[in-house]
């Protein structure tokens, strides 16, 4: 006898329906459900409380919540007050919902959740599998935001590994880059200096799963939508339309960059590339930036200060035109070492654009020599790579055409049928050895750093 297909929900700050990767990967997930006959049910942010049924199948909930004060602005937060208290907007949606798995992509204002759950203080809700999926790496995120170094990287270990990996039955991550982040805060080898009395204390209170922490982690790379994301969108009416729209010559080489104009996202790199490109007797270069965020006036400046003229910030920009540009642009440019997927770099080698981006990160997951100009990131390597690109015409369609056929093997559908039979492994990992991962007595005297942790 079959077993009836597991129901989900997925809560998350960082939804932004129509733009961002995240988003992305949550609307592939939605559209999934109805190919999949699968109860899927999203929780986000929202101006104020409302449902949307996206299919028969999936449906989201939004929940009342104020911007961020800090960091990217444009997001609203989910806090704890919103699922702590009984009868908070959370709560009832989970107890409404009465879900097999409950996942949450954040480790900031939502992952005290799994805690709660994990130490009895939701047993209204029974007990679902406890998913944390990890889209970006904590340790770049402070990096960029707060400060860089040893500091940083320490108070990023000492979180994931005393309470992140303890707080959640199982967890995902969208690349090995962003799940090395997991084995660099628990590996003993990696943390000589800490506390093993206080990881061990933490690990029994959060009454952590006694199951081994590499058996526990997961891999699930995110897909590429190829019906919108498509070479044959190329066209001399896009083409115009583009300039056009950017005031650019017709005979510029365009450049396009696609994403938050963020720290994160290491957009420094790009005024560095174009200082290098501006001074090109042979070609005019012009970088064409589609997104927003917090970098757009230092963008702005640098460009007027260097290059006038020669960037243009187009907004925010639907999928359809984007996916118009990506096919007509002569270069996509992605600036991030240490970008945690890169759903941007995969849509653009997806319609035919050739793609420089850093030799390092979550695009190795799908990037190569073959298929893209992976180089050092440095805005002598990016310009150099551009160079190379607009000179060589026959190496450039031999690495498109193999980044297309890349695309075609890391397609939406591929990757959420993926995700989805992970979810189906980790439900019956789950119930075979459930008192491992639910037995609270056993957990209070575990010794978890000796016996699953190296």
């Amino acid at each position: 006898m079959s077993q009836k297909p597991l129901k989900s929900v997925h809560i998350t700050n960082y939804y932004h329906k129509n733009s961002g990767g995240i988003s992305t990967s949550f609307n592939n997930l939605l559209a999934a459900a109805a190919r999949r006959k699968r109860q899927v049910r999203l929780i986000v942010p929202g101006e104020k409380e409302e449902t949307e049924d996206v299919n028969p199948y999936a449906k989201i909930y939004y929940v009342e919540a104020k911007y961020s004060p800090v960091f990217d602005k444009r997001y609203r937060l989910i806090q704890p007050w919103q699922y702590i208290p009984n009868n908070s907007p959370i709560r009832r949606i989970l107890l409404a919902e009465r879900p097999d798995l409950v996942e949450v992509t954040d480790k900031y204002t939502i992952s005290m959740l799994g805690a709660m759950i994990r130490i009895g203080k939701f047993k209204q809700l029974g007990r679902p599998v406890l998913v944390h999926f990890s889209a970006e790496r904590m340790d770049d995120n402070i990096a960029s935001f707060i400060f860089k170094g040893a500091v940083g990287e320490w108070l990023a270990r000492r979180v994931i590994g005393n309470y992140t990996l303890a707080a959640f039955d199982f967890h995902i991550a969208n690349s090995a880059y962003t799940a090395q982040e997991f084995r660099k805060a628990y590996k003993k080898e990696e943390n000589r200096n800490r506390s093993e009395w206080f990881l061990n204390k933490s690990w029994q209170w959060l009454k952590a799963p006694r199951v081994p922490i590499e058996e526990r982690i997961y891999v699930c790379p995110r897909g590429v939508n190829t019906q919108i994301f498509r070479p044959d969108r190329k066209s001399e009416a896009i083409r115009k339309e583009l300039r056009e729209r950017a005031r650019i010559p017709a005979n510029a080489v365009t450049l396009l960059y696609a994403g938050r104009i963020s720290p994160e996202k290491n957009v420094g790199l790009l005024v560095e590339m174009m200082k290098f490109l501006a001074q090109d007797p042979a070609h005019d270069f012009r970088l064409l930036v589609a997104g927003a965020g917090p970098q757009e006036d230092f963008l702005k400046e640098e460009t007027a200060k260097n290059f006038p003229g020669k960037v243009i910030l187009l907004g925010h920009l639907d999928k359809e035109t984007l996916a118009g540009y990506y096919a007509n642009a002569d270069v996509f440019v992605h600036p991030n070492p240490k970008e945690p997927f890169g759903i941007a770099p995969l849509e653009a080698m997806a319609s035919g654009a050739p793609t420089v981006a850093p030799d390092s990160g979550g695009i190795l997951t799908y990037a190569s020599d073959e298929n893209a100009w992976l180089v050092a990131p440095t805005g002598a390597s990016f310009a150099k790579a551009v160079r190379a690109i607009v000179d060589d015409p026959n190496e450039r369609a031999r690495r498109v055409n193999n980044a297309v056929l890349t695309a075609l093997e890391n397609t939406r559908e591929k990757s959420t049928d993926h995700l989805f039979d992970a979810y189906d492994r980790m439900y019956a990992d789950f119930q075979r050895r459930k008192e491992l991962f639910v037995a609270a007595d056993e957990a209070k005297n575990f010794d978890f750093a000796g016996e699953v942790l190296e």
